[in-house]
C-alpha cells in the first residue's frame, strides 16, 4: 500500500482523536473482552497494546494485573490515552517497524487498528518478532455486511447514493482478513503456528441515543468513510444519512437504539 494511506490515515485521526470517546468508544470497547480471554490473558504478563488509540485495551489489560504499553501513530491519541491512564506507559511509534527488541512481550494485541495500517503484513511480521515463544498475538477486525448489520446498514446507503469515484489513498480492504483460512495462510507464512490460529466471529449490540448517531459518527468521527462523504454533493449526502437513519430506526428500544455491529477475533501462537 502506499504511503500516502499512511499520511491520510495518520492526518485523519490527529484531527479527530478528540472525538473518539464520544463516537465510538461505546463500540470498540465492547468487543475488548472477549479479545482479552481468545488471548488467554494471564496477570504479570507483559502486553504490548499496538494501534492503542485513548487506551482501552491497554486499561483492560491492566485491570486483569498484566503490564502493558500502549503504541500509536498518532501523537494526539498517546496523549489522550496518558491522560487516560497516567499510570500506563504509551509511546508514538510504528505497527509496522516496532521500536523494541525480539521475544519482548508475552502478548500482543491490536483492536481495530489493523487496516488503518498500509502494509497490516508488516505489522503481523513485526508483532510475531517482538513475541517471545510460546506467545499469543490477538486482533480484531470488522466482519463484513453479510453478517453484520450495523455494516450493512452503511454500506448499503453508500453503494446506493455516493459517488465512490471520488479521490482518495488506496488502503487495504476494509473487510479483508474476514475469513478464517485467508487469516490462518497469512499468519502462519510470517511464523505462526498454523494449527493455532483461531477465528470466532462475534456480535455486540451497540447502543446509541438517535437514528442520527451513526451517520453522524462515520461523517464527523472517521477517517476513511468520512473523507468520501466529505466529497459527496449536499443532496447525496441526505440521501445517506436518511437511508442510515432509517436504519438505524429499526432498532429502536425505549428511548434507545442497540445496532449489532460483528468482528472476527483472532488469535496465533509464536512456536
Amino acid at each position: 500500500m502506499s504511503d500516502d494511506f499512511a499520511r491520510f490515515e495518520h492526518e485523519g485521526w490527529q484531527r479527530v482523536a478528540h472525538k473518539y470517546e464520544a463516537a465510538w468508544s461505546g463500540l470498540t470497547r465492547s468487543f475488548i473482552p472477549r479479545l482479552l480471554q481468545a488471548v488467554s490473558l494471564a496477570p504479570g504478563q507483559n502486553v504490548l497494546d499496538v494501534a492503542c488509540g485513548p487506551g482501552y485495551v491497554a486499561e483492560a489489560v491492566r485491570e486483569k494485573g498484566a503490564k502493558p504499553i500502549g503504541l500509536d501513530f498518532s501523537a494526539e491519541m498517546v496523549r489522550l490515552a496518558s491522560e487516560r491512564n497516567a499510570e500506563i506507559s504509551f509511546v508514538r511509534g510504528d505497527a509496522q517497524a516496532l521500536q523494541w527488541d525480539d521475544e519482548t512481550f508475552d502478548t500482543v494485541l491490536m483492536n481495530f487498528g489493523l487496516l488503518h495500517l498500509s502494509d497490516p503484513q508488516a505489522a503481523f511480521r513485526e508483532s510475531f518478532r517482538v513475541l517471545r515463544r510460546g506467545g499469543c498475538y490477538g486482533f480484531t477486525v470488522w466482519a463484513g455486511p453479510e453478517v453484520s448489520p450495523g455494516a450493512r446498514i452503511v454500506e448499503d446507503a453508500i453503494q446506493q447514493h455516493a459517488n465512490l469515484k471520488v479521490p482518495q489513498p488506496k488502503g487495504p480492504d476494509y473487510f479483508c482478513y474476514g475469513q478464517s483460512d485467508e487469516c490462518r495462510k497469512v499468519l502462519a507464512e510470517v511464523g505462526f503456528a498454523s494449527s493455532s490460529v483461531t477465528f470466532e466471529t462475534i456480535v455486540e449490540e451497540w447502543k446509541v441515543p438517535n437514528a442520527k448517531f451513526l451517520f453522524e459518527c462515520e461523517r464527523y468521527a472517521g477517517v476513511r468513510t468520512a473523507a468520501l462523504l466529505e466529497q459527496q454533493d449536499e443532496k447525496t449526502l441526505a440521501a445517506i444519512a436518511h437511508q442510515i437513519e432509517e436504519g438505524v430506526a429499526t432498532y429502536a428500544k425505549g428511548e434507545a437504539y442497540f445496532i449489532p455491529f460483528a468482528a472476527h477475533v483472532v488469535t496465533a501462537r509464536k512456536p
